[in-house]
């Protein structure tokens, strides 16, 4: 596990200067769990300093849940690393190859991609599957809305939906992420949840209310 953690660092690192922009950090204080948030997408430039077609995707989320003992409920982390070859003749839709890291497991993935971004909305999408003979099926979506409300305030809306199949045992995951509040300059304050369902004939749920404070570097 620690070797793929290297191999993830040195790759943002030899990418940093190309790729990196703003830097979104989120926390998120639950009632049931705390989740520490890093999750943005940059195209690589080219050799004339330009967005080129390739785009980087990079999520790293660490949870804690507040009964967590020295054997139960310990910390669960996940880090996703996604490139994407975006031609403008495809409209948005794009093959992307993902490589993820888990408490669980090391993942790699590969489907299409659809992504469309201005200055008010994102709207990021894929369809993945694991390399494998019995692979996990993903389908996710981010929407994010931030018009402006005033000169200095804008809205933050934001939506994230993961739906997961395990094809070798036909478990269904779903888990929908939602945060609604104001940003000033680089800060976005405001409240959220996150609910999880999981199963097969039928689900256990949970859910975590909260507040978030998210920071563009």
């Amino acid at each position: 596990m620690v070797k793929y953690l290297k191999i993830i660092l040195v790759a943002v690192s030899l990418y940093g200067g190309t790729v990196f922009a703003q830097i979104p950090v989120e926390v998120f204080a639950g009632t049931e769990k705390a989740t520490l948030d890093i999750m943005f997408f940059r195209y690589f430039k080219n050799s004339k300093n330009e967005p080129s077609r390739f785009l980087f995707f990079n999520r790293n989320r660490l949870a804690v849940d507040y009964k967590m003992t020295s054997s139960e409920n310990l910390p669960q982390f996940g880090f996703t690393e996604a490139v994407s070859y975006n031609h403008k003749k495809l409209k948005g839709f794009a093959p992307v190859f993902v490589f993820q890291v888990f408490n669980s497991g090391v993942y790699p993935k590969a489907g299409v991609q659809y992504v469309s971004l201005n200055e008010k909305i994102t709207l990021f999408s894929w369809l993945v599957s694991e390399t494998t003979k019995e692979p996990l099926i993903d389908y996710y979506i981010l929407f994010r809305f931030s018009p402006p409300i005033s000169s200095k305030l804008k809205l933050f809306a934001q939506f994230e939906s993961l739906n997961s199949l395990q094809t070798a045992t036909g478990i269904y995951q779903f888990m929908q992420r939602v945060r609604l509040g104001v940003g000033r300059n680089n800060f976005q304050l405001g409240l959220g949840a996150d609910f999880t369902e999981k199963g097969k004939a039928a689900f256990d749920s949970a859910v975590n209310p909260g507040i978030f404070l998210r920071y563009e570097f």
